[in-house]
């Protein structure tokens, strides 16, 4: 790791504040780097910055946005292993989800170029009504301003990159605030960005800590708060500005029905298999790792063997071991945490079926069944390797169990019946269904968010593109058509 900090980037160019904050990593504790904190003023400077070069960076020609973000996208594939490594070493997620994760990224900056290119706008005729004659509207959508990114720790580089790849696609500035435990994947991110061509003041990455953060929310000439991270947080975000224009990716216990047409071995194997591992990949860090698992009471004893099986072949360890499936989490308290919570579960009546220890920052891929209803486990966001498996006697106990949340991120149901999947998209109260797999799935033009405590507006190109924007009408009249 290098000797000296990590540089953060101010309109474009290294800068380097006053306190250290070092990265260390969560399976051994050693140092992964360092950077420094921003100052007050190098803040002030990158809000400034941004905000004078608003009405440029909007009025910029697409071929500048799209050849920087094509830019990112190569420079990313260059050094893929370099950054995987670099991911691995802040976040302990194991190299072949690290990997994977670049993989992500590289795509989440081609489709903000391949977007730009399209963002054109529509024409609208006016003379549907005589007082339109000769009239013709031009809807195009412009930014709102300059945005204020945060970003957490789970996915480093690719939540990071939602945020600035579809700022840079419409034009808006963006300061983006990385989270203080892995910050270097994201100024590894500005070192790219650097090589490009984007105008001084389009983008800003700076780690400040969480209580400056809070208060960068409140600045005036950051319209746009885009927040990806903890539940309280992001609402109280909302609260404290409600008249900026706020995205909130939060938290989920995303669930997954197995249904009684889902009978067959193979089918029962596949769905096992992807359950174990969307259960405990990245040590159950995601917001849409699966947590909860309603089975018809057909299916639900092969597939709890089926499961327990699977999750008890993953191999936990070192992140950085080619083989290992399942790493530490973000830090031990983290880890206890998790502890806690099965520890709660169990003392209500849980059952342990494989799992159930910690070793440092590092808990046991966990399966639980008999777990009441009102426990964490169950209700909360466990962000951790757990999965509890339930029997249930028919889809409609099950898509109510499902519903039965302050969460609505997604759902994963496993049918092959049609009518059932689009009943799911019709009743299961969550921003996306995803039939015949986990709700963990995600391609990252799509668009992605949730409902309820789950958040508001959406992730993925486009969508997050129309996020950042508003909508315009130019009126031509004498026109005719």
């Amino acid at each position: 790791m290098p000797s000296t900090p990590t540089p953060f980037w101010i309109a474009g160019a290294a800068a380097t504040g006053g306190e250290v904050l070092e990265v260390f990593s969560p399976h051994t504790g050693a140092a992964a780097g360092a950077t420094t904190l921003a100052n007050p003023d190098q803040v002030e400077a990158a809000v400034a910055a941004a905000a004078a070069v608003g009405p440029e960076f909007a009025a910029s020609p697409a071929h500048v946005r799209v050849a920087a973000l094509d830019h990112v996208s190569a420079r990313l594939a260059e050094r893929a292993e370099e950054i995987a490594r670099l991911i691995t070493a802040e976040s302990g997620k194991p190299l072949k989800w690290a990997r994977m994760e670049v993989g992500r990224a590289v795509s989440t900056f081609r489709w903000g170029a391949e977007e730009a290119r399209r963002w054109s706008g529509s024409l609208q005729r006016l003379d549907t009504e005589p007082v339109g004659t000769g009239r013709i509207a031009l809807v195009r959508r412009h930014p709102r301003g300059p945005v204020l990114g945060i970003a957490p720790f789970n996915f480093p580089l690719n939540l990071v990159a939602h945020k600035v790849a579809p700022a840079i696609a419409v034009g808006a500035p963006i300061v983006l605030k990385p989270a203080p435990a892995t910050p270097l994947s994201a100024l590894l991110l500005g070192e790219i960005l650097a090589e490009t061509d984007l105008p001084a003041g389009s983008w800003a990455v700076l780690p400040v800590t969480n209580e400056v953060a809070a208060e960068l929310v409140l600045y005036p000439r950051l319209p746009v708060v885009s927040f990806t991270g903890s539940v309280p947080v992001g609402w109280s975000i909302r609260d404290s500005v409600p008249r900026k224009h706020v995205t909130l990716e939060l938290g989920g216990n995303a669930a997954a029905v197995v249904a009684p047409d889902y009978t067959d071995d193979a089918a029962l194997t596949w769905a096992a298999s992807r359950i174990a591992t969307f259960a405990m990949y990245q040590a159950g860090q995601s917001c849409i790792s699966v947590q909860r698992v309603f089975a018809h009471h057909d299916v639900a004893a092969t597939l709890t063997e089926r499961v327990v099986e699977a999750v008890q072949k993953l191999v936990t360890g070192d992140p950085a071991d080619e083989a290992t499936d399942v790493g530490p989490l973000i830090d031990e308290p983290a880890a206890r945490r998790v502890e806690s919570w099965v520890d709660e579960a169990v003392a209500a009546g849980a059952r342990v079926l494989t799992g159930g220890h910690r070793d440092g920052a590092t808990y046991e891929p966990t399966v639980l069944t008999g777990v009441p209803a009102d426990a964490k486990v169950s209700c909360e966001e466990v962000l951790g390797p757990v999965v509890v498996l339930e029997e249930v006697d028919s889809v409609d106990e099950a898509f109510a169990r499902v519903n039965d949340s302050r969460f609505g991120l997604q759902a994963g149901v496993f049918t092959r019946d049609l009518q059932t999947a689009f009943r799911a998209a019709r009743e299961l109260e969550v921003g996306g269904v995803v039939v015949g797999d986990v709700p963990s799935f995600r391609a990252d033009q799509m668009p992605y968010g949730g409902v309820k405590d789950s958040g508001t507006g959406r992730e993925g190109l486009h969508a997050a593109m129309e996020d950042l924007t508003e909508e315009r009408v130019l009126v031509l009249t004498g026109i005719d058509l």
